[in-house]
């Protein structure tokens, strides 16, 4: 600590330089960990969905493709399934078309055995089967257009030609963030007696069982009109994903590279800088400092350019996600806790390595030959 005024000393003896040198690591690094951020939170939610004991059953054509509600009694005979649930994709609008967000019918009755991880009380799982206008909804979609319980919604249409008028009796935890599950029946109704069924949900008593099942289920609807293709929560979620995984992967791969040439960049700024002070750090030497001590003062200064920088490029990063969250299909994109984490240490070691090599050079100068080089 007793070097502190000497670093901060030369840390603004350059503001320009510095405050430049600064400016592109926070820039680099704000790139860094929002592209970074992407297939992270991918991850998560496919960790999260691994250990369910959760399997969907879609037409084999693909998701375009009705299940006939037909399918449901048959699925609940299965050995090892517990709950079955009818699932209808609604598609509807709060306001206007940016205003999407996952919303979809449900079967009531067995909704609860269903998805009991998802934070809903049983006093509200009892209203939502009750109440036939009843609906759920995830924290996200609450704050992002300032709902609260008890409210009356109408979400508009889209793939269906008319409105259906909602009231909130619950609201999910963060494992379904933006969801939205109103009655099947009552979509049912509302389409004169017909509701378009997307997918049938089953709950196994456990996960050893689950091949079993996706087996049973196939097997019995192979061959007819409609054949089935069964899949685990993990492997149905991975199915979205993979759609945009060349995208991750390329967002990954392009965060690496922005941080690598600026890590160069940030090398040779160092140098410049340590370069003109070999008179200086000449003079240090003979006054009896070190050569570890000088190396230590020119690691710090480099050191805190790049830890500032990766401060001010991650405050960005995180605050600029958390307002995209509530834009259209960006609203499950956030920073984790781990990505900042390894922002801040990435910003460390640029500010150590790009001035290693060259702070190191400098601390081992010969004292004369330094002096006669600046005289």
């Amino acid at each position: 600590m007793k070097y502190l005024a000497l670093i901060l000393k030369n840390l603004f003896r350059n503001k320009r330089r510095t405050a430049l040198t600064v400016f592109s690591i926070a820039v680099s690094l704000f790139i860094f960990s929002a592209l970074v951020s992407l297939p992270t939170v991918a991850n998560e939610v496919l960790a999260d969905s691994a250990s369910s004991t959760r399997v969907v059953t879609h037409n084999k054509s693909g998701l375009t493709y009705e299940v006939p509600l037909a399918y449901r009694p048959k699925i609940a005979g299965v050995p090892h399934v517990q709950a079955t649930v009818t699932q209808a994709w609604f598609g509807g609008i709060l306001h206007d078309v940016t205003d999407q967000f996952p919303n979809m019918a449900v079967d009531a009755d067995q909704a609860e055995q269903m998805w009991p991880d998802w934070g809903v009380t049983p006093e509200q799982w009892e209203q939502f089967r009750k109440l036939r206008t009843a609906c759920i909804v995830g924290p996200d979609t609450m704050r992002r257009f300032n709902l609260h319980l008890g409210q009356q919604i109408t979400l508009k249409g889209s793939l269906y030609r008319f409105n259906v008028t909602l009231q909130i009796v619950g609201v999910f935890n963060n494992k379904a963030p933006n969801t939205l599950f109103f009655h099947r029946d009552y979509l049912e109704e509302a389409n004169g007696g017909h509701s378009y069924n997307d997918e049938i949900w089953s709950r196994v008593d456990s996960s050893a069982n689950i091949p079993q099942v996706i087996a049973t289920i196939d097997e019995q609807f192979a061959n007819s009109s409609a054949e089935t293709q069964t899949e685990s929560e993990a492997a149905f979620m991975a199915g979205f994903i993979k759609n945009y995984r060349m995208i991750f992967n390329l967002a990954e791969f392009l965060g690496v590279i922005v941080v690598i040439t600026i890590g160069l960049v940030a090398a040779n700024t160092a140098a410049m800088s340590i370069r003109e002070r070999r008179g200086e750090i000449a003079v240090m030497r003979s006054m009896g400092f070190s050569s570890g001590t000088i190396l230590s003062l020119l690691l710090s200064e480099s050191f805190v350019i790049g830890l500032f920088g990766g401060l001010i490029g991650c405050g960005v990063a995180f605050g600029a996600l958390r307002l995209f969250r509530g834009v259209g299909e960006m609203q499950a994109i956030h920073m984790p806790p781990s990505i900042l984490i390894e922002t801040l240490i990435a910003a460390a070691f640029i500010g150590l390595l790009s001035a290693w090599f060259p702070a190191r050079a400098a601390s081992r100068m010969n004292i004369v030959e330094a002096l006669r080089m600046v005289a």
